[in-house]
């Protein structure tokens, strides 16, 4: 058996399983999601909106977690856009918990801050110069030569041509 083809049957089958793991992750994070709702109907409405901040923050990322999984399995390869999004999201998960906790210094938000901003930079970079955009130099359109008719057509097509005047 040749080794590329159980190397991808190999990582087809990782990433089969992948898929169904976080499809699982996703359908269970919806439902905590729901079920967060008491928190704000029977708790503080700053407890409960702390708690479904987390829990709507972490299905995006697993979310794009998916995308990023389903793009492999199709494509057999990695986006770094949808690595960088996945990432940006964690970064916006732990600086949004971290401020409702009020647990971090303003030296590490600064410093995630500035993460979140690198990779934005990242994710302009890749979206600008893609490989999948193929950049061709403008080349001037060459017009197309019709074959010339003979007989009856070229006649027809002079006499249709030609303005008519009195």
């Amino acid at each position: 058996m040749d080794s590329i083809k159980l190397f991808k049957q190999v990582t087809d089958a990782i990433t089969t399983v992948i898929l169904y793991i976080l499809l699982l992750a996703l359908i269970l994070g919806m439902a905590k999601t729901l079920l967060e709702i008491r928190f704000i109907i029977f708790e503080s409405l700053e407890s409960g909106f702390n708690h479904m901040v987390t829990s709507v923050l972490t299905v995006f990322i697993v979310i794009d977690l998916f995308k990023a999984f389903v793009d492999y399995h199709e494509h057999d390869r990695i986006k770094l856009t949808d690595i960088t999004d996945a990432t940006i999201l964690i970064v916006l998960r732990e600086i949004a918990v971290g401020l409702y906790a009020q647990k971090f210094g303003y030296e590490f938000i600064l410093s995630l801050s500035v993460l979140l901003l690198v990779l934005g930079i990242i994710r302009v970079l890749a979206v600008k110069y893609s490989p999948a955009k193929v950049q061709v130099p403008s080349t001037p359109v060459k017009e197309e030569v019709k074959p010339s008719k003979t007989g009856l057509g070229a006649l027809l097509d002079r006499c249709s041509s030609e303005p008519e005047g009195n």
